[in-house]
């Protein structure tokens, strides 16, 4: 199947890992790359950016198909090294990078001359278009239904899909909500170049994170997700948990009062204790709303084959059926 998107980053399936903390390893992105999709390494995961380039360098060392790397800019006053891991990701020899959090724009020059390719995480039309305007070549639409953080207009993609379709030029993909065949001929009928999974493929035997996680996500259902920090408008979706319940029960009794310090135990670096270690009650942990229909724990070229396979013959057999006489 060919689109905008496997043309663009040079893949065999419209299919993107999008990057996830302590999730993203050289592993799971490897094993998305060779399956045809286009895996992606999480930068703010390694320690340091000397770290970063030997996640690089491991990652190539699995697979000679593009490998993207995600970029998170957040807001904060110790912020990374985030030089240091442009300059690593260039030396790497990585083509694509996935941007997310705030805009990107301050190292757009340094990607640009590099020839990377550039695609931008949206919850928005409007973050959308800015990303367009600022050189990105590609945007990762992320509707309300996706794990982590889904913005504060809370747009799900039946309606942001179509709207990004209508006011860009540049090719996306769709995030949130995205699982199997049906997503991915969802998406492209509506307008979409291809898919950005992210919990999907956590719920994959190469992701390396603990047994504990994958089954959690199988076991979930549609309605077992939450927002948090939403009264600080950092709005994160994530599974619930009893201390996730903990936050929404502190949300609640200090309404307007409420301070990140009032929930720091329970949402900041907590990922190491769940992801590795498989304490699932440690703390919030980003996970969509899109374990509804994850039931199973296959590899990603199973996971990828089944996916284009389903979406070849929707296309074919149950759509073409409509407009036979």
């Amino acid at each position: 199947m060919k689109t905008r998107i496997t043309e663009l980053f040079s893949i065999q399936h419209p299919i993107m890992q999008g990057g996830m903390h302590y999730v993203g390893f050289a592993e799971l992105a490897a094993a998305v790359s060779n399956a045809g999709g286009l895996g992606t390494i999480t930068a703010l995961t390694q320690k340091t950016p000397k770290d970063l380039a030997n996640e690089i360098a491991r990652c190539k060392d699995m697979t000679d198909k593009p490998i993207a790397v995600n970029v998170t800019f957040l807001p904060t006053v110790n912020a990374p090294d985030y030089p240091a891991i442009i300059k690593t990701i260039i030396d790497g020899g990585v083509q694509i990078v996935e941007t997310a959090g705030r805009n990107p724009v301050q190292v757009m020059p340094y990607l640009k001359e590099a020839g990377i390719k550039v695609i931008h995480k949206c919850t928005s039309v409007r973050h959308s278009l800015k990303a367009q305007e600022i050189g990105c070549d590609a945007v990762s639409v992320d509707g309300f239904e996706c794990g982590g953080h889904p913005g504060e207009d809370d747009i799900p993609n039946m309606i942001l899909l179509p709207r990004a379709a209508d006011e860009l030029e540049i090719p996306f993909v769709a995030s949130g909500g995205q699982a199997d065949g049906r997503s991915l001929v969802a998406s492209l009928s509506m307008g979409a170049d291809g898919i950005n999974l992210g919990t999907r493929f956590i719920a994959t035997k190469e992701a390396p994170v603990h047994q504990n996680v994958k089954d959690a996500i199988v076991a979930a259902s549609e309605l077992d997700t939450r927002l948090v920090m939403r009264p600080l408008r950092n709005t994160e979706r994530v599974l619930t948990n009893t201390a996730v319940e903990r936050v929404l029960e502190t949300e609640r009794a200090k309404g307007t009062e409420l301070q990140f310090e009032d929930i720091m135990n329970e949402v900041a670096g907590v990922y190491p204790r769940v992801m590795q270690d498989g304490e699932m009650d440690a703390g919030a942990w980003s996970c969509g709303m899109v374990a509804g229909l994850i039931h199973d724990i296959p590899t990603c070229q199973e996971l990828i084959d089944r996916i284009m396979s389903d979406a070849n013959e929707i296309i074919t057999d149950r759509l073409a059926a409509f407009s036979r006489d």
